[in-house]
């Protein structure tokens, strides 16, 4: 989780992360960090992805992540948890490789005057930019999107090929 200040006061972003393709596929940003703004992060990545029953999700131990509410979500949606170590910022390296680049590439010395103007700004971040044209070195410099556009077309070429 990360936080942006504006005139009208903080704001905290909470996203979830196919590490896969590096996609953003859930994210909440509230005034508050509530298990709430996890939990609507969650839903959506579910609502998105449908995942099979087993899939593992990873998070720090922030008390949001350990809530009985979020951990209740977890097993409703067949989720697996996983927490980092304790103390250990490199078991969560790829969210805060996220967070390193929006603060970097878009929120760093920048100035909201209002949170909804903060919230149009990161959801044009996340969802046209970081998902769709964002080049990561760890996916042969290709988007997210892109990256799996490609791993679905060549599994369905070696499909047509068997």
């Amino acid at each position: 989780m990360t936080y942006i200040w504006t005139d009208e006061g903080w704001l905290y972003l909470a996203v979830v992360l196919d590490l896969f393709n590096r996609e953003v596929v859930g994210w909440s940003i509230k005034p508050r960090m509530t298990a709430d703004i996890v939990i609507d992060a969650l839903t959506m990545a579910w609502f998105r992805k449908k995942p099979a029953p087993g899939l593992i999700h990873h998070s720090d131990r922030g008390s949001q992540y350990a809530s009985h509410a979020f951990q209740a979500r977890l097993e409703e949606y067949g989720m697996v948890c996983s927490m980092s170590r304790k103390g250990n910022c490199w078991d969560n390296a790829p969210t805060e490789s996220f967070f390193n680049s929006l603060k970097n590439e878009r929120v760093h010395g920048t100035r909201y005057s209002t949170k909804a103007a903060a919230e149009a700004d990161l959801f044009d971040y996340i969802e046209p930019f970081y998902n769709r044209r964002r080049q990561h070195s760890t996916l042969g410099y290709a988007s997210p999107m892109k990256f799996l556009e490609d791993w679905i077309s060549t599994q369905h070429e070696q499909q047509l090929a068997a």
